[in-house]
């Protein structure tokens, strides 16, 4: 007689994301302990990590956080939406948002060469999309600073994480630079979803108009071209 319940297998597959076949194969080798079919998905997953080597990655998330005037984004994708919305994958998106923030890497190298827990993150990545039985890539990540920074992330299906994703940063500070530089990343992120919209360009700040004490600061025209300063993620 199986030592697990229905709601075991339903739990398990909501952590790990593997299939139901899978996740029983799993809890019937480790007695019903959770922890140990957890650890049996993940070495039967490695050892076929290589034939979904080739799979495609369409589905996955962004995670953003801002903290003393930078912004960080990365993107995290796997082969479906099923493991798109697993606890395990938004955990591993979290953890490589953490090592992105603390460690200041700018780009996807530097990155993915981090140490996490004594092997380099690309290897713990690998390790848990074993778990998940898919393929999971880091994609890319996004690095902003500005004296205001703003980021928003969009849910294009109220069943699935944050899929959109947009910093964007400004010059100056307070509540009517923290607006317009959230007012303006809701609108590129409105523009993802239906064009390719392209990096945005960092606004300088003009003083607020005299005769309208209320009105937030705007953007200063500028007849040279600005340095991209604004990342998207879609």
């Amino acid at each position: 007689m199986a030592n697990y319940t229905a709601a075991d297998i339903k739990a398990l597959r909501e952590r790990t994301g593997a299939g139901m076949m899978d996740v029983k194969k799993a809890l019937d080798e480790a007695n019903g302990d959770a922890e140990k079919a957890i650890e049996i998905i993940r070495i039967k997953g490695l050892k076929g990590a290589t034939k979904r080597e080739g799979r495609s990655t369409a589905e996955g998330l962004v995670a953003a956080k801002v903290t003393d005037g930078v912004g960080v984004m990365i993107e995290v994708n796997c082969e479906t939406d099923f493991v798109a919305k697993a606890d395990k994958f938004i955990q591993l998106a979290d953890k490589v948002l953490a090592v992105a923030v603390e460690s200041g890497a700018a780009d996807l190298e530097t990155l993915l060469a981090i140490d996490v827990d004594g092997k380099p993150l690309s290897e713990v990545v690998v390790e848990e999309g074993a778990v998940l039985g898919e393929k999971v890539v880091v994609r890319r990540i996004a690095r902003i600073e500005g004296g205001t920074v703003d980021a928003y992330l969009h849910k294009t299906s109220k069943d699935l994480p944050a899929q959109v994703g947009v910093l964007f940063a400004v010059e100056g500070v307070g509540d009517a630079a923290a607006t317009a530089a959230h007012d303006v990343a809701v609108h590129v992120a409105a523009m993802a979803r239906t064009t390719s919209a392209a990096k945005m360009s960092r606004p300088s700040w003009s003083s607020p108009s005299a005769a309208s004490p209320k009105r937030p600061p705007r953007p200063k025209a500028s007849r040279k071209p600005l340095s991209p300063r604004s990342s998207k993620a879609a």
